[in-house]
């Protein structure tokens, strides 16, 4: 057994759940832009995916199957699947979590509880996943899902932490090839009204003290990846006024920042696949593919 008893360690990101009503349309839509998809996965309770992986962190593209069993949630139960069967029927296509990287499960739920945010019972499971060559491998994730109030409102976006059972099983070199150029997941870009009013709950779930403000907003730098928090008119600046058709009214994740080893090759690639681009800061931006926007930027 772990102990929950050392030092705060900071999170990076581990992955995005991009929530979509058509996982066959929004696997295509990913191809299309110059991503490497994984095969198709079914989760125990219904809910499927298709994953983009890098180099330690990935893109969970979820959909709900025919037949799913989700479970409702309880006093103290989380339910991955609802939440994001509701997101769906609320919003339609979407980033709808934020996970960061896990090595310790129960020393993440006992931090959590001592920063003040929610906490719910252990969760744990695993699946046969599908090598390239079609040879069956076992994963399991144990996941710490937690919660925050703002100072005005609840956001709207679910958290939690993954430690990964088997990671010899789950990461793929060819896996983390993308024909886009793509070689990290940089950054994910949160909006509120105000940035500030989650200061607090996002410094607990991330674990980083030190966060750093501007005019546009907040940034927590993690060990793998920014977490970036902006307002509405930060974010279209960085983004496009096309990237937020309309200012949220509470927490929302709204974009992704890759970075690439080549950004012309990146733009062609992404045009190809018949996407419209604005030039933005060296690099570019599609407005929107299922309810996000995609920022590409030459690697640092």
């Amino acid at each position: 057994m772990r102990s929950l008893h050392h030092a705060a360690v900071e999170r990076g990101i581990d992955h995005v759940v991009a929530a979509t009503l058509d996982l066959g349309l929004a696997a295509d839509a990913w191809s299309r832009a110059g991503f490497r998809l994984t095969p198709l996965a079914r989760h125990p309770w219904g809910t499927e995916n298709r994953l983009v992986q890098f180099d330690g962190s990935f893109i969970e593209i979820l959909g709900i199957g025919d037949g799913a069993a989700i479970p409702e949630p309880t006093a103290t139960t989380f339910s991955f699947g609802a939440h994001n069967r509701d997101f769906l029927a609320t919003h339609g296509d979407g980033l709808s979590m934020l996970v960061l990287e896990s090595t310790d499960e129960a020393a993440d739920r006992a931090a959590f509880a001592a920063a003040g945010l929610r906490t719910f019972d252990p969760f744990g499971f695993e699946r046969i996943a599908t090598t390239p060559e079609g040879e069956e491998r076992r994963v399991g994730f144990d996941l710490t899902f937690t919660g925050f109030a703002g100072a005005t409102s609840e956001p709207d976006v679910g958290f939690f932490t993954c430690r990964q059972r088997f990671p010899e099983n789950f990461w793929r070199r060819e896996y983390r090839e993308h024909p886009n150029g793509v070689v990290a997941l940089a950054a994910v870009v949160l909006v509120a009204p105000d940035p500030s009013d989650f200061h607090a709950g996002l410094s607990a779930f991330s674990g980083v003290r030190e966060l750093a403000a501007s005019s546009l907003g907040l940034e927590i730098a993690t060990p793998r990846g920014r977490i970036e928090v902006l307002t509405p008119a930060g974010f279209r600046w960085r983004h496009g006024a096309e990237a937020l058709r309309e200012d949220p009214s509470t927490l929302v994740l709204k974009s992704l920042r890759f970075a690439v080893a080549d950004i012309g090759r990146a733009a062609e690639r992404v045009i190809a696949g018949g996407f419209s681009v604005t030039d933005h800061a060296g690099g570019f931006v599609v407005a929107d593919l299922g309810g996000a926007s995609l920022a590409f930027e030459p690697a640092r």
